[in-house]
């Protein structure tokens, strides 16, 4: 029999530096197998668990002897199933980083600064102290983090290949450590310990006020080299006071503003033995503690891919403009600088002008709590050493761009001189979709890109003008991002953030990690708490534990969340909009439920909807009607997420608490006659999809609906938080013709408008791109490409069960229309490939599924037919639907 595969400790497949002694571990049953009975773990040091009666193969905690700290532990697995007994799986590993503040003999170091350049303007420093090893060396371990960002450099080599390290925390809380094996760069005798060290997000400028020093005033570095010698015994390398530091090459380095390299300052060996360092200034020492030294359950950031340039035009004479064919987040790589002090300067954008140049005019920030409009950054500047072979490439900074213009070259540059590199967290692609419709597949890849555009160590809104973890946008794109690719632990890691972030009084902000100007006692701290983005403190971890089966991250945000609902239900009780007391100066019984004050976004860039100067207005708005619906929806979510838990006591009062909300929603928006209030299509998507309305009033609620989409000549009329919903509303009651119609609406406003307008990235407004070319606000925020979730559970029909999580039971039922003749989709979930594949060959619907082992599906055909489909590839036919059967189906 085969052996299990894809082993995984804390979900991570390279567990190195983790920061627990009792790791979860999961693994994949072998091919061919059904229902998992027992398994058997093992360790190369020597324990072993004997055979555990049981399913269980995700999250399996780690029983052997806790590791110390730095210390490999190496494991496989073997299972018995329905199918006998298998083998020994593939050795694994995880090792851990260091454990305890006692472990750390490091201190943490500052590099001299006379002065302190304006933010944006900074330079890098570069760090080094020699060392030396006199016995041969086994084994050796860095463990690094900074207050700043850091690329860590041994004997000329650099260390590892993550990017933007040590990532973005919460820093008055949380800071990253990353741990490197470095064994192989370690020389016996002389040797060099070095590091380059940069604002980052610690000190330079960050979201959409541009704020700068929030963490600190100066950067530092903190770093632990442990060496293994093959007699046994041990050396410790660490920062300290005999660290030299001196101002790098990069003269200036931010992540918005961008990067200015002068490589006629290159220090040419300073990261290596020999190197005369004498002008160098001795460090200053901090007493930054260890206390929020952590590890992250993420992967890193990381170059992912490179992008060749699919054309190359000159708008003026004395500029280049590169086109990379797809709007990406990152850098690009340049080769030919042209000669000694030649200047170049890289500006990066998402659209170009009318007259071909890159523009940035929309990324310019313009909003009524600024005392001016602020500049978009994204400029990044090299003068040129005229060194055979020197590129440019700056990873102190990151821009969102499709086009890269290209001024100060006296020579004629080509596709072949530059790369657009890819850049953000390396996270493992988990699903996928195709299907006949050419221009569906480039939106579902749209969508992909935008995602990949917006996860760099936490999830952005856009990679251009604010790069911030609002909390609503990742709300919405939650369950889609976890069928594309495995976020789990860059989800927790996120939430850890938000959950650091919550307020006293149990408002979880806007944005996390939240700048100090961001919190509550910053200028813009009345727009914080809003409904539908606090809401995320629930509503993701419910989506992660449907995704994973992880209990954990539940239990770990518990408090959060009742934090959250409590400071709700305060504001719902205590406070009345101001029209509701101009109306009657008492408050009716159900008002207690009704959440009518404090800020909201609302529904946020419905079409047409063009806020900007009238932020102050309309944060007057009475938006009760958005408000207590995420009340009542995540006061629900609560009370499943306490059941999970074990609170039962709790879930039963969530449970009462929500209805007594919905009560209030329906006495407060639904009139005598049956109809809502607001008459928007929002509205009625949420009260549908939140089951607001009573049993009896949901077809004449959706036929509403469908009025309303009419009405706007089959438009959507969403914006940012009914969106993702509206589809599958109208599939689940009755209407999946008029959600295909949608879908595959091709004029304003619509996901195929986008797409025929260029756009390879999903944009933040639906008329991102006039009519005339140009463009407004990002064109790269995903959060209105989580229709792509219905071409996962609606086209190709795969949805999971939140009574079975992670997939352990799911259902797969397809629901084609608009004329597609087929599709297909997979996903790899936590126990093995799920895939479903249907097409339409006359008048026969044909479907294949696929049943990873250890979990069971339950398929419905489109006539209806239901079948339990258990681990195995299966295929079932019946009629096609009648809408398919014509010359019109599209393959």
């Amino acid at each position: 029999m085969n052996a299990p595969t894809c082993l995984r400790a804390e979900q991570l497949e390279h567990a190195l530096g983790i920061g627990t002694r009792r790791p979860r571990l999961s693994w994949w049953l072998p091919a061919g197998s059904g229902v998992q009975l027992a398994h058997r773990i093992r360790t190369g040091e020597g324990w072993d668990s004997g055979r555990v009666e049981g399913a269980d193969s995700i999250h399996v905690p780690y029983g052997g002897p806790p590791p110390g700290s730095g210390e490999r532990i190496t494991w496989q697995v073997k299972v018995w199933t329905d199918a006998g007994e298998s083998d020994w799986s593939e050795w694994a590993w995880f090792e851990t980083g260091l454990l305890d503040p006692s472990d750390w003999q490091a201190l943490w170091i500052e590099p001299v600064e006379t002065e302190v350049p304006p933010a944006g303007h900074r330079p890098a420093h570069l760090l080094r102290t020699p060392f030396s090893t006199t016995s041969p060396v086994r084994r050796a371990r860095l463990h690094a983090t900074a207050q700043g960002l850091y690329e860590a450099y041994l004997n000329g080599e650099r260390i590892g290949d993550a990017e933007l390290t040590p990532g973005f925390t919460q820093y008055d809380a949380r800071l990253q450590v990353q741990t490197y094996d470095v064994t192989a760069l370690v020389r016996e005798g002389d040797n060099v310990l070095g590091a380059v060290l940069s604002d980052g997000w610690f000190r330079g400028q960050i979201g959409i006020t541009r704020a700068h020093d929030q963490w600190g005033e100066r950067v530092s570095y903190l770093a632990q080299l442990h060496l293994e010698h093959e007699d046994g015994t041990t050396s410790v390398v660490c920062t300290g006071k005999h660290w030299r530091s001196a101002t790098a090459h990069i003269v200036e380095a931010d992540l918005i503003a961008g990067q200015f390299s002068d490589l006629r300052r290159t220090r040419t060996g300073w990261d290596v033995p020999g190197y005369d360092g004498q002008d160098w200034e001795t460090v200053d020492v901090a007493d930054h503690g260890y206390a929020g030294l952590v590890t992250s359950p993420a992967p890193p950031v990381r170059r992912v891919e490179e992008l060749v340039p699919v054309s190359v035009t000159r708008p003026r004479p004395d500029r280049q403009v590169f086109d990379l064919g797809q709007n990406i987040n990152g850098w690009v790589r340049l080769r030919d600088l042209g000669p000694k002090d030649t200047r170049l300067t890289l500006t990066h954008g998402e659209s170009l002008g009318h007259d071909g140049d890159v523009t940035t005019d929309h990324l310019r920030i313009d909003m009524p709590f600024l005392p001016e409009p602020l500049p978009a950054g994204q400029v990044d500047h090299v003068v040129s050493a005229g060194r055979p072979g020197e590129t440019f490439e700056p990873r102190h900074t990151t821009h969102g761009f499709r086009y890269v213009r290209v001024e100060g070259h006296p020579g004629e540059l080509t596709a072949d001189d530059l790369r657009g590199v890819v850049v953000h967290t390396d996270l493992r692609r988990t699903g996928w979709f195709e299907c006949g419709d050419e221009r569906i597949n480039r939106l579902h890849e749209a969508a992909v890109w935008s995602m990949r555009g917006n996860v760099c160590d936490i999830p952005t809104d856009c990679p251009t003008r604010e790069r911030a973890g609002w909390t609503g946008d990742w709300q919405l794109f939650a369950p889609t991002a976890a069928f594309l690719y495995d976020v789990a632990g860059f989800s927790a890691k996120w939430l850890r953030d938000v959950a650091a972030d919550q307020w006293p009084d149990g408002t979880v902000s806007n944005i996390s990690p939240a700048c100090r100007t961001e919190g509550p006692n910053g200028p813009v701290a009345h727009l914080n708490g809003s409904a539908g983005w606090g809401d995320a403190a629930v509503i993701v971890p419910w989506q992660l534990y449907r995704a994973y089966g992880d209990r954990a991250v539940l239990e770990e945000l518990w408090p959060t969340m009742t934090a959250w609902l409590g400071r709700t239900e305060r504001a719902a009780r205590e406070a009345r909009h101001p029209d509701r007391v101009l109306r009657s100066a008492e408050p009716a019984p159900h008002e207690r439920y009704l959440w009518d004050t404090g800020f909201h976004w609302g529904e946020w860039l419905v079409p047409g909807e063009h806020i900007g100067d009238d932020l102050p207005q309309y944060a007057q708005l009475d938006k009760a009607d958005i408000a207590t619906a995420y009340y009542a929806h995540s006061t629900r979510l609560a009370a499943r997420i306490a059941r999970v838990i074990g609170r039962d006591e709790k879930a039963a009062a969530y449970e009462e608490l929500s209805e007594r909300i919905r009560d209030s929603w329906r006495t407060e928006f639904i009139a005598p006659d049956g109809s809502l209030r607001p008459d928007t299509q929002a509205n009625h998507v949420r009260a549908l999809a939140f089951d607001l309305v009573p049993k009896e009033l949901r077809a004449r609620t959706a036929e509403r609906l469908v009025e309303l989409v009419r009405d706007a000549g089959t438009h959507l009329g969403t914006g940012f938080l009914a969106t993702p919903d509206l589809l599958p509303v109208l599939a689940d009651t009755g209407h999946l013709d008029v959600a295909y119609e949608l879908l595959l609406q091709d004029s304003a406003p619509s996901w195929l408008h986008m797409i025929d307008r260029g756009a390879t990235t999903i944009w933040e407004s639906w008329e991102g791109v006039a009519d005339d070319g140009t463009a407004r606000d990002s064109l790269n925020h995903y959060s209105k490409g989580a229709v792509v979730s219905f071409l996962h559970r609606y086209t190709a029909g795969i949805e999971p069960d939140a009574d079975f999580p992670g997939y352990q039971r799911f259902t797969v039922a397809p629901r084609p229309g608009g004329g597609l003749a087929s599709a297909r989709a997979e996903h790899h979930c936590p126990y093995g490939r799920i895939a479903s594949a249907w097409e339409v060959d006359g008048d026969r619907f044909r479907l294949d599924v696929t049943v990873p082992p250890g979990t069971t599906a339950e398929v419905v055909l489109p006539d209806g037919t239901r079948r339990t489909a258990l681990p195995g590839t299966h295929t079932y036919l019946c009629a096609a639907p009648a809408a398919l059967t014509t010359t019109g189906a599209t393959r």
